[in-house]
């Protein structure tokens, strides 16, 4: 249990093969009882178990592991297909399942042999809890963000050999307490408990002696704030780049990162810089690289003694850099958002290319014909680029000003 792990999104397929292209050790993937319902992993003209028995295959083939969400908080009608789809996880080789119910946990411990992760759902805070889960068969504790590093390290001295200690290093952070939120629910219905979260934590709102959502101007909440309005639930995101080795020290064994709901280029992105600085590779900058990716102000959550401010009064995303493309090979470019000839393109690179920079001589579009701004999201353009020859599945991006 000594060997560190980092583990990744995957939203869909291609973020999973990305993810393991750009060096995560495991990906964790959506279920049909995962608390994200739009990212069930699945591919177009696929089913979910067809897709699954090609996510396992491909993970399997790469020498890396991945685990399956099954962390809904289960209600009665929910349990004879949870057992039809747990054994069918089985059947397809999934590495470990992730749960946060315990009549989950008791319905998979009994009709399976599954490896089960207690989900960061659960709330493991302390010890006793911890040692529990692992008298009732989990191989993982998944700690509740709100874990402080002295409180980690007591907990992973305690269950010490008995199980691995996983926790969330980057991504979205939520107001409620390790995830459990009712907000979503009472103001649009949409159960967070259950995958379908509608983040209100993240709109906009203004007072008038009550609050007034934007997009709800006809219902109103007691609370007040200034002539500018309020975001008072909306966090920041968690960014533990710097820290990794203290969470090392404290026992930890598997670092996760979020962002099932996110980009391609994001799960890209964060992986190859968690990997860099795993791997302590020298002359790369991990803050630099980081902020390259789009992102509200950082936060070190409540690893720490002393927390960091969590929340931000504004919904606005920040980045050092934009993505203009991902590369399809031969300089063939799927392009994300717009770039002119005679930019410099820098390159986000598994390999040899990464971080190089080039001057983008010329650009035309799939018809051949030249033209001076690519500018259609989603359309593949060819560029020449100074003698540098781009690999498949590089991303390129453009320096914001």
């Amino acid at each position: 249990m000594t060997n560190i792990e980092l583990l990744a999104p995957a939203g869909d397929m291609n973020k999973l093969r990305l993810a393991v292209k750009y060096g995560a050790d495991a990906v964790y993937a959506g279920g049909r009882f995962g608390l994200r319902a739009g990212a069930v992993l699945a591919a177009p003209n696929e089913s979910h178990e067809d897709c699954l028995e090609e996510a396992v295959s491909y993970v399997h083939s790469h020498g890396k592991k991945i685990y399956i969400t099954v962390n809904i908080f289960a209600r009665n009608s929910d349990f004879e297909e949870i057992k039809v789809y747990v054994k069918r996880l089985q059947e397809t080789g999934v590495d470990a399942v992730i749960v946060s119910d315990l009549g989950v946990l008791k319905l998979i411990r009994e009709n399976t042999s599954l490896e089960v992760h207690i989900s960061t759902q659960a709330n493991v805070l302390n010890k006793y809890t911890a040692q529990e889960y692992v008298n009732l068969g989990a191989k993982r504790i998944i700690l509740a963000r709100e874990c402080k590093q002295s409180e980690i390290k007591e907990i992973a001295e305690y269950v010490k050999n008995s199980c691995d200690i996983e926790v969330f290093v980057h991504g979205a952070m939520c107001v409620s307490y390790s995830g459990r939120c009712m907000i979503s629910n009472y103001m649009t219905e949409r159960e967070a408990n259950r995958g379908e979260c509608s983040q209100p934590c993240r709109y906009k709102y203004f007072p008038s002696g009550t609050i007034i959502e934007e997009k709800r101007p006809t219902e109103h909440w007691g609370i007040e704030e200034d002539i500018h309005g309020t975001y008072i639930m909306n966090s920041k995101d968690l960014c533990l780049i710097n820290h990794l080795d203290d969470l090392i020290s404290a026992g930890v064994t598997s670092f996760k990162i979020e962002g099932r709901m996110k980009s391609d280029y994001y799960v890209a992105a964060a992986v190859n810089t968690y990997r860099h600085a795993l791997d302590k590779e020298k002359n790369f900058n991990y803050q630099e690289e980081i902020d390259k990716i789009a992102h509200r102000p950082w936060t070190t959550g409540f690893v720490f003694e002393k927390n960091d401010s969590l929340f931000i009064e504004h919904t606005n995303v920040i980045s050092t850099h934009e993505v203009a493309g991902m590369c399809l090979g031969g300089n063939k470019i799927l392009q994300r958002n717009a770039f002119n000839q005679g930019d410099e393109l820098e390159i986000l690179s598994f390999g040899r290319n990464h971080n190089k920079t080039f001057k983008v001589m010329s650009v035309k579009d799939e018809q051949g014909q030249s033209v001076t701004r690519a500018n259609k999201a989603g359309a593949v353009y060819f560029l020449e680029t100074d003698g540098l020859t781009l690999e498949p599945d590089e991303f390129l991006r453009k320096k914001v000003v």
